[in-house]
């Protein structure tokens, strides 16, 4: 069975396209459902691999508990958009948070890492302008997103270390456009019918050409900031093969939560 370093969940592909973009794609099945996973060989013996497993806190939990089951990963990130709830957090920011809570109970996961800070609220819906407010003053949460809570739970019972990468795509004082009606019980968005709903209403036109402008800026820090850490994790496997016959040195990458021995850039 494969084992990989790095098991990156998030909700849909468009969010770290930029990284997989020349992947290898390939479809495995788990508990009766199919996921695509991403790697960038074949063999799939890789420093890293991705899965977008929907949108919503039950298709990350799903995601995570199939990657788990099919790939070992050393390390579980949840990775992809979230919104700002600090106004100090603009478009395009990577956030890497310290902790993450889980709005359902207010349960925290703590995250090791030198580079970690912020807390990462996990909600149930897509917030508008004033709840994002209220739960910035509710919880002291710096970001919002939907899954990452999910996916710390799924890590947390099979012992595997988590970790949270976030990218700002949408501010504390942007009122998002009414999609959550187009998130299927997949937790796939139905694009072309949200199209067709906002193309009848021209007062929306606005607001979805900045949504669809700062999702593209977000994908771009995203996927930036992952291939640094791709890069980071490929020099510290080839370390490893080469001082592998050295008593004094592992024969694996050395994982941290914060995503690499070199705790990742931000």
């Amino acid at each position: 069975m494969p084992k990989v370093a790095i098991a990156i969940i998030a909700a849909l592909e468009r969010e770290v396209s930029g990284l997989t973009k020349n992947w290898v794609r390939v479809e495995r099945e788990h508990q009766g459902r199919n996921f695509l996973f991403l790697c960038r060989e074949e063999h799939e013996r890789e420093e890293m691999i991705v899965v977008c497993g929907g949108i919503g806190l039950e298709a990350a939990r799903r995601a995570a508990e199939a990657v788990i089951a099919l790939y070992r990963p050393s390390l579980i990130q949840s990775v992809g958009f979230a919104g700002a709830l600090d106004k100090s957090l603009h478009v395009g920011d990577v956030f890497v948070p310290a902790v993450v809570i889980d709005a359902r109970d207010g349960s925290r996961t703590q995250i090791e890492g030198t580079h970690n800070h912020g807390a990462l609220l996990t909600f149930m819906d897509i917030a508008g302008v004033a709840q994002k407010a209220s739960l910035a003053q509710a919880y002291g949460a710096q970001a919002v997103d939907m899954e990452a809570s999910a996916v710390a739970a799924a890590a947390r019972a099979h012992g595997i270390p988590f970790a949270a990468i976030k990218v700002i795509s949408d501010e504390s004082n942007f009122e998002m456009p009414q999609t959550a009606r187009f998130i299927d019980s997949q937790g796939q968005f139905r694009t072309a019918s949200f199209a067709f709903f906002a193309a009848l209403r021209p007062w929306l036109w606005p607001r979805v050409a900045q949504l669809a402008s700062n999702s593209r800026k977000a994908a771009n820090a995203l996927s930036q900031h992952l291939q640094h850490l791709q890069q980071d994790l490929s020099q510290e496997s080839k370390e490893a093969t080469e001082n592998i016959t050295a008593p004094s040195v592992s024969s694996s990458p050395e994982i941290t939560a914060s995503g690499s021995r070199l705790g990742g850039r931000e």
